[in-house]
């Protein structure tokens, strides 16, 4: 058995998981484009909800994990079910036909901000410190250079449209802040419990109003979906739900600072959609709001330092070669 240390050493840093937890949320944003709409939005967080946990309930159980739940799991799933599944994706399915993309995507953006808020309230260990203020203060204001021009672009919004996507991202605040008060919580019993009881309840209401004949898209799609709910779906939110339970709430929420650039990302690399000098400048704020918050100050320190000596550098090879 490896002794404390080695287990340390062998952890993935906090920064690392988000990335790679973002980077597979913002691929199945470039999925969904490729599924296209043969599935309407409720059908599709069915199909995405019993897939994923399906996939994590089969890993589980040849790793010999009993899937069943314990105690007050069943709570804690359909709480989580409700809170993290079944509201923010009917919601944001909703306001889409009201309002832009770019708006909803400004708004749920505002998620880090609630949880910190709320955070203050429900845990003595989740206090707002200056650097973690200042860190959700920058990720912020990269959100917005980034996705403000496309945010406020109409002319006519929709206060329904807005209000719903406040929802969501008030219940998404809930359910992180929910999370961090389950004590001992096994991240990937959290994610099958979110997974299932988000597809159950969503499959029954869409099979109650248009039959079973609005999931017979499915077979079409089929790869695309399979693809769907390993990588955009099962592996994103077992990272996430362990994102939560090692960082708490309010860092653990800045994991969706990422998702739309990645989604750029993917977009110019996948479909050849064009990347501004807005978008990239916007990026690197966004990176560096994260990193205020997830990285240690001296890790911080050493990182500016590098940063001003690389510039030493450059200013020094400018002058002189004599180039302006």
């Amino acid at each position: 058995m490896p002794s404390i240390a080695a287990r340390k050493s062998l952890e993935i840093p906090l920064i690392v998981q988000m990335l790679a937890c973002s980077f597979l949320w913002g691929g199945a944003f470039i999925l969904l484009k490729v599924a296209g709409t043969a599935l309407s939005p409720l059908a599709l967080t069915a199909v995405r909800g019993l897939m994923g946990g399906s996939l994590i309930a089969v890993w589980m159980i040849a790793s010999g994990h009993n899937i069943l739940p314990r105690g007050r799991e069943i709570r804690d799933w359909i709480v989580l079910g409700f809170l993290q599944g079944v509201v923010p994706n009917s919601l944001t399915a909703y306001a889409l036909t009201e309002i832009s993309a770019g708006l909803t995507s400004m708004i749920q953006a505002s998620t880090p901000l609630i949880v910190a808020i709320l955070a203050q309230a429900l845990f003595a260990s989740e206090k707002l410190t200056p650097k973690v203020a200042l860190g959700l203060a920058t990720g912020f204001a990269g959100m917005v250079l980034l996705i403000g021009p496309a945010a406020f672009g109409a002319d006519n919004v929709s206060l329904r449209g807005v209000g719903a996507v406040a929802i969501v991202a008030v219940s998404y605040a809930l359910g992180n802040l929910y999370v961090r008060g389950i004590k001992g919580a096994q991240p990937i019993r959290l994610a099958l419990g979110q997974q299932l009881f988000s597809g159950l309840p969503t499959f029954a209401l869409v099979a109650w109003i248009g039959g079973f004949s609005a999931f017979s898209p499915v077979l079409d799609k089929l790869p695309v979906l399979l693809v769907l709910g390993v990588f955009g779906t099962a592996l994103p939110i077992v990272l996430y739900m362990s994102i939560l339970k090692k960082a708490g709430p309010t860092v653990g929420s800045m994991n969706g600072y990422f998702l739309p650039p990645w989604t750029i990302v993917l977009g110019f690399l996948l479909l050849g959609e064009p990347v501004s000098l807005r978008e990239i400048v916007a990026t690197a704020i966004v990176l560096a709001g994260v990193a205020i918050v997830s990285l240690k100050t001296e890790t911080l320190f050493k990182a500016f330092g590098r940063l001003g000596t690389l510039r030493q550098r450059s200013g020094a090879e400018t002058a002189c070669t004599g180039t302006p």
